[in-house]
């Protein structure tokens, strides 16, 4: 493990500097990271033959990330993906938010967690602790919030993503991380091999909130035993046409108990790059790049398509706060007193077949 380097990324529109922080395992992983909304900008890892690759989606310039970001390599806060209308009731009190999605509060809203300035602090030579101080009624959500992220990196070619948050009211918290993954470095992921522990999947309405909870079994949405992306994308289910591709939430098998499960596998054939996702959530979002549309250039000037970059988000399901809490709805509420805590480990490694 080689010591964290720290270099000034560029300033606010306010004068505030971004620093960005590059981490090194010295065995096959580098992960570069802003202090501006704990933005992921590069993670360089080996394929099959040796050959170092970014596998994941960015920009070149801070005034880009600033003005021209779907949410590339971000920390999403306060609640990650989408609250209907706008608006919930927790304690017999509704909260209005900043919406951003139509009518819908997406990512946390205008000003989420991804658009603002951590601090940032390395913790050794393998961790980057990021903290942020959010006040009560930022972007509608009540309580003051005060959130923790640590970046770890552990092993080889390992990322753990470490979250915690305490609140001086009752309050939701779901937080994640957004970034854009494209094990081949470059071009389309959808020949990408998808892997997902997950036998039931939310349907969803135009505006892309939950209806209700399916079966995948004989639908383009099963992924159990891992399928070619590309190979059911075209298939013309009313899903499918609705999210102009995958744009959904799967309920994870696997039980929620504080430990990390299994939760999803990538592999990109031609390079051999392997990803395996464990969390401690309950669910995953998976966005299959849909609305990339040619319109942003990447930091070494490729354009960015349809298809060129695939989400896979832990978290709780969305619109969450609006759904009586269950087994298949767990509370994403957090009161005084009580600690949020998520973990999600990004395993990176190599296979041939």
């Amino acid at each position: 493990m080689t010591p964290i380097q720290r270099r000034a990324y560029g300033h606010l529109p306010d004068g505030r500097l971004v620093h960005e922080y590059t981490m090194d395992t010295g065995r096959g992983l580098r992960l570069s990271a802003l202090s501006l909304g704990g933005l992921v900008t590069r993670i360089e890892v080996p394929d099959a033959r040796g050959r170092l690759a970014n596998v994941v989606l960015n920009l070149p310039t801070l005034t880009d990330y600033l003005l021209r970001n779907p949410h590339f390599g971000v920390i999403v806060g306060r609640y990650g993906n989408r609250i209907a209308d706008g608006a919930f009731r927790l304690d017999n009190e509704r909260h209005v938010l900043s919406t951003n999605d139509g009518t819908n509060c997406l990512h946390g809203g205008v000003a989420g967690f991804g658009k603002v300035l951590w601090q940032a602090e390395p913790e050794g030579d393998d961790v980057l602790c990021l903290r942020l101080d959010s006040p009560h009624g930022d972007q509608g959500f009540p309580g003051r919030l005060r959130a923790t992220v640590r970046y770890r990196l552990v092993g080889g070619q390992d990322w753990l993503i470490e979250y915690e948050a305490t609140t001086d009211r009752p309050t939701v918290v779901n937080l994640t991380h957004h970034d854009y993954f494209n094990l081949a470095g470059h071009g389309s992921v959808l020949g990408h091999e998808l892997q997902l522990a997950a036998s039931r999947y939310c349907e969803v309405n135009d505006a892309m909130i939950p209806t209700a909870i399916a079966d995948v079994t004989g639908t383009p949405f099963d992924f159990r035993d891992g399928q070619v992306i590309e190979a059911r994308l075209r298939q013309g289910h009313p899903q499918l046409q609705r999210a102009k591709g995958y744009d959904h939430h799967w309920l994870l098998d696997a039980p929620v108990d504080g430990d990390l499960r299994p939760a999803a596998r990538l592999r990109d054939p031609v390079s051999g790059r392997t990803l395996e996702i464990l969390t401690t959530e309950p669910g995953l979002q998976f966005y299959s790049g849909n609305f990339l549309d040619g319109s942003l250039t990447g930091a070494d000037g490729q354009l960015y398509r349809q298809g060129d970059g695939l989400c896979l988000e832990t978290q709780h399901a969305p619109n969450s706060p609006n759904q009586a809490p269950s087994v298949d709805w767990p509370s994403t509420v957090l009161r005084p007193g009580e600690v949020y805590r998520s973990r999600t480990l990004h395993r990176f490694g190599t296979s041939e077949a």
